[in-house]
């Protein structure tokens, strides 16, 4: 695959196109996105969440970049923890989605240390070593440049701090991955149908994550990106998988 083309699904396009045709994707998806999420895992998505706040080690007073952070599920959490000292900034490239979790943070009442920021994750506008923690959760397969994006993070993490990244991924059963696909081409585009009367942008959503990078190759992207400790864990038999990566 040449510079000047990517993956849009399972369709090529001209690189600088794919960030357009996210975005309708995610301008069309944005009001039921929540709905469509717990629908869709079962509600598992809060679990896998859950994990990775966990194993953030985000502490009181830290400053923290949620990345795609679409509704606010992950910056609500962050902002409880990191407290008044502390600062979390909630950055989607999808105005649409931020608009919405600006929302419901506004409607829960937690903004006093919350910052929204319209932002691109390959040119993010922060300053150099700014952040204690980076998370993008179910965001980076959606980046036309993942490498360009997670040198990005890299550079405005502190030192010491901390990058997860969580993703769908590969299960590594053949048999569960077999039902996953009928699952995910089947029963999806079905559910966006129904409950958003949108199933292209959910087929879009069941191809991007069978274009997105296994286990070991995403780990290798971290590691070329600058980062060292790198790992990733396994949930949900693989279908997910969080990468850490801390920035020496």
């Amino acid at each position: 695959m040449s510079d000047k083309t990517t993956h849009f699904g399972f369709q090529t396009v001209n690189s600088e196109e794919k960030a357009g045709k996210v975005a309708e994707v995610f301008h069309s998806v944005a009001s039921s996105y929540d709905l469509m999420n717990d629908l869709m895992s079962a509600g598992i998505h809060r679990l896998w969440k859950r994990v990775t706040i966990e194993m953030s080690g985000v502490r009181r007073g830290h400053k923290v970049l949620d990345i795609a952070g679409g509704t606010g599920d992950l910056a609500a959490k962050f902002s409880r923890i990191v407290g008044n000292e502390g600062l979390v900034v909630l950055a989607d490239i999808n105005d649409s989605m931020l608009k919405v979790g600006r929302d419901r943070l506004l409607d829960r009442g937690v903004v006093n240390n919350i910052q929204f920021a319209q932002a691109n994750a390959q040119y993010l506008p922060f300053p150099d070593n700014t952040f204690d923690v980076i998370t993008i959760a179910f965001g980076l397969r959606n980046v036309t440049d993942k490498e360009m994006a997670l040198r990005s993070m890299y550079r405005v993490l502190k030192p010491g701090g901390k990058l997860l990244v969580l993703e769908f991924s590969k299960p590594p059963s053949t048999l569960l991955s077999k039902i996953y696909d009928r699952y995910s081409f089947s029963v999806l585009p079905k559910l966006g149908k129904l409950f958003a009367s949108d199933s292209d942008s959910y087929q879009y959503l069941a191809e991007s994550i069978r274009m997105h990078p296994d286990q070991e190759t995403l780990m290798g992207m971290v590691e070329s990106a600058g980062f060292s400790n790198c790992d990733y864990h396994n949930m949900t038999g693989g279908i997910v998988a969080l990468h850490r990566g801390v920035k020496a």
